[in-house]
């Protein structure tokens, strides 16, 4: 090359937006790997819906979506109290019991005359006393929470029993039905409304005041330090006994909302209500993404796994090929697969 000749310049080419943001992603989940398994659930959520709009048709559509949202939020309540009690690396059995006892004692109060509000406050106290009992059985007994939390849930499933081994209707005329009163939102063309249902603002509004919790508060940052690890947390000056404590209050008493919640929309309560909803709320958080070791998780992330849960029992609906049976079973491969991936997280932390 000559003195009078320059050197030629490459073009620059301008990266796409879909690339900027694929090359943005990729620097958050490099930077905090805990992050995987929440978008993970995003992406299978997301292509569950693609995946049944192709296949079925009328997924991607108010009515449906709306029907989801209402039919699982008692799942999401019950997924954003186990998101409380796992980030401390605890577990909580007891939910679905609590479910069951409530309902049947709120069912039972309503009928014999009692005001519709007491009757709503009894039962979310109901899952307060047996979070509170728990919460003091682990801190002040030492007791492990798998077992202190499965002797309540064997405690509320008898007292359940106790009162009652036959459904237990709501009658036609009580106000506590108006929380599962569906709300036209969206007057859509003939049944493609957007509706909801108290039940669904009450979920929302769990999510909304959990999130600022956990992530706005001092309470929150010690739910997650206790997580992280415990004897550190109380090195620190943290406030460990009352919080863990406050966990599984808090765990029981949106158990008891949840409580509310089903059974104002389906008007009946049984002594086996909430057979395997524990498992069910576990399952939604740990796809959602909290570790089960505790320490890491996203309230928003639990509400993700819950409505994976619930999309899947739809497909499997709209397909009618597939036996029911097959949930369990796929609910379990989905979960192995997240544990796994929990696993390598936690791996790439370490190195």
């Amino acid at each position: 090359m000559t003195a009078l000749q320059s050197p030629r310049l490459e073009p620059q080419v301008e990266a796409s937006p879909h690339s900027r943001l694929w090359e943005r992603v990729k620097r958050v989940v490099a930077s905090n790997p805990s992050v995987l398994p929440t978008a993970a659930a995003i992406v299978i959520f997301i292509g569950m819906v693609i995946y049944g709009e192709v296949a079925y048709g009328r997924i991607v559509q108010y009515n449906t979506l709306s029907n989801l949202l209402i039919n699982n939020a008692h799942l999401i309540i019950l997924a954003v109290a186990m998101t409380f009690v796992i980030l401390t690396g605890g577990i909580d059995l007891s939910v679905g019991s609590v479910i069951a006892l409530s309902s049947v004692a709120g069912v039972m109060l309503s009928n014999a005359g009692w005001n519709p509000w007491v009757v709503i406050v009894l039962m979310i106290l109901i899952g307060t006393a047996f979070g509170l009992a728990s919460g003091i059985l682990i801190q002040y007994f030492n007791v492990q929470p798998f077992i202190a939390t499965l002797a309540m849930m064997f405690l509320g499933r008898g007292l359940a029993s106790l009162l009652s081994t036959r459904p237990e209707r709501l009658a036609d005329d009580s106000p506590i039905l108006w929380l599962g009163e569906q709300l036209k939102v969206i007057d859509g063309e003939k049944v493609n409304d957007v509706v909801i249902t108290p039940g669904v603002i009450i979920a929302v509004l769990v999510v909304i005041v959990a999130f600022f919790v956990l992530h706005r508060t001092r309470t929150g940052r010690t739910v997650y330090a206790i997580g992280g690890s415990e004897s550190s947390s109380s090195l620190m000056g943290l406030a460990v006994p009352r919080t863990k404590v406050l966990v599984y209050v808090i765990s029981g008493t949106l158990a008891g909302v949840s409580a509310v919640v089903y059974t104002s929309r389906l008007g009946i309560a049984q002594n086996i209500t909430g057979i395997g909803w524990e498992l069910d709320a576990i399952a939604a958080t740990v796809i959602g993404g909290t570790l089960l070791t505790g320490g890491y998780g996203y309230v928003l992330g639990s509400v993700v796994g819950a409505l994976v849960l619930g999309l899947m029992n739809v497909l499997i609906t709209r397909d009618g090929g597939i036996p029911p049976e097959m949930t369990t079973i796929i609910t379990g491969g989905i979960l192995l697969v997240f544990v796994l991936l929990q696993r390598l997280v936690l791996m790439r932390r370490r190195t």
